[in-house]
């Protein structure tokens, strides 16, 4: 779980909304659920339109002058003192954990620092912050549940998607074994060591469909690209849904979600 010693801020009435390359290029739906929650919670949504990469995809390969000149064009989207949530713990864990690192013995230190300490992954946020309560509205459905690697091990929110889960009252949760194991996604790794990514998704692909759920959520865009994606390559009877898109689903009464 979240760290319950943790002191959350009450609940805020803006908060800045960073999207994401993934929820921007292939999972738009993600970020407009994750968005309509925030609004249903009576708080106002404000998304930055310039808005890019957080730069992680040059900070893990190694190239950190050209993840500072794509990060440092985020430090000035956020002006006003409110939370920036961020629909992945992926970049969430960028943000919050390594622009400190990224921009150490530069001007932009404390910019970076200011930044990273209102960032917060949006299950962490909806839960802990938004104290959120979920109406299941939907059929009885059986869900297996993937976090991903950054959101467990980077930022310690191993719990909070299984927590929003267990609100909805019409939704079982299958434990997946292995659970912590990671999909074999990582980003650029798995660009770069591909046959290593390969045996990776092709386990966790395994293990989820010997849940016996025929559906999946997970808390991160990358994982679920690449978790789907092999599933529907390999014809496994398996498919996966941002868990915001999922939650939005579920409360909201709107058709939807596995295509």
């Amino acid at each position: 779980m979240a760290d319950t010693l943790k002191l959350y801020p009450s609940k805020p009435d803006k908060v800045y909304f960073y999207g994401t390359c993934l929820v921007d290029l292939f999972y738009p739906e993600a970020g407009m659920a994750g968005i309509r929650l925030l609004e249903r919670e009576g708080i106002e949504v404000i998304f930055p339109q310039d808005q890019t990469c957080c730069g992680q995809p040059a900070w893990t390969s190694g190239y950190h002058d050209e993840a500072r000149a794509v990060a440092r064009r985020q430090l000035d989207l956020f002006p006003e003192d409110y939370p920036i949530v961020v629909p992945s713990g992926s970049c969430g864990g960028m943000m919050r954990q390594h622009y400190p690192q990224l921009f150490r013995d530069t001007p932009e230190l404390e910019a970076a620092r200011e930044v990273a300490g209102r960032v917060w992954e949006l299950t962490d946020f909806l839960l802990n912050v938004c104290h959120i309560q979920l109406q299941d509205l939907g059929e009885p459905v059986t869900v297996a549940m993937h976090t991903s690697c950054s959101a467990r091990r980077e930022l310690g929110l191993g719990g909070t998607g299984p927590a929003l889960l267990s609100q909805l009252d019409k939704v079982t949760v299958v434990e997946q074994a292995r659970a912590e194991e990671c999909c074999g996604f990582g980003g650029t790794f798995a660009v770069r060591h591909p046959e290593i990514s390969g045996a990776m998704v092709s386990e966790k692909v395994a293990t989820l469909t010997d849940t016996g759920a025929r559906e999946f959520v997970t808390t991160d865009c990358g994982c679920l690209m690449n978790i789907d994606g092999y599933a529907e390559k390999q014809g496994a009877p398996l498919k996966g849904q941002h868990i915001l898109s999922f939650l939005w689903q579920r409360t909201s009464g709107e058709d939807g979600g596995p295509a």
